[in-house]
């Protein structure tokens, strides 16, 4: 009975805080909402064919998909590193460390399924002090649904 309950309890929150759609996240409490408005007040944001022309033409961009590990492998958008937004401040100094230091003003691009995420993450970064955080604001469905480069 407890594991029942338990794995029932797993599945219910697992499900709400996966955000896979504009449309889904219209059933965010209005709190959470509001949080993902005003982070994308403060970073800039791209929507869909700007992204595309980063993802062809990368030069030094950073490409950071924040998804979770598991949502990474089951497709992500070629060249993107995968650092989960959950750990995206301890994990992203190793992912841009080098010899001469951290590179805060390299460009860095974050993905997700929806952009809520990724707008969330964008923000931190820049409160971390890295001065050139872009969330991509568009469902990663249309991505695929329109023939962009995905990988598995």
């Amino acid at each position: 009975m407890k594991v029942a309950i338990i794995s029932s309890l797993t599945v219910v929150i697992g499900a709400s805080l996966f955000i896979s759609s504009p449309a889904l996240a219209q059933g965010l409490p209005s709190v959470v909402k509001q949080k993902v408005e005003a982070a994308q007040k403060h970073v800039k944001t791209i929507g869909l064919e700007d992204y595309r022309k980063i993802v062809e033409n990368p030069g030094t961009t950073v490409i950071i998909d924040v998804r979770e590990p598991q949502e990474f492998a089951a497709g992500h958008v070629p060249g993107a590193i995968n650092i989960p937004r959950g750990v995206i401040e301890f994990k992203i100094w190793s992912q841009l460390s080098s010899s001469a230091g951290t590179e805060l003003d390299r460009p860095l691009i974050l993905q997700c399924q929806s952009g809520n995420r990724a707008s969330l993450a964008a923000q931190s970064l820049q409160e971390l002090g890295f001065t050139q955080t872009t969330a991509v604001v568009m469902s990663l469905d249309d991505w695929q649904k329109a023939g962009h480069p995905f990988a598995k």
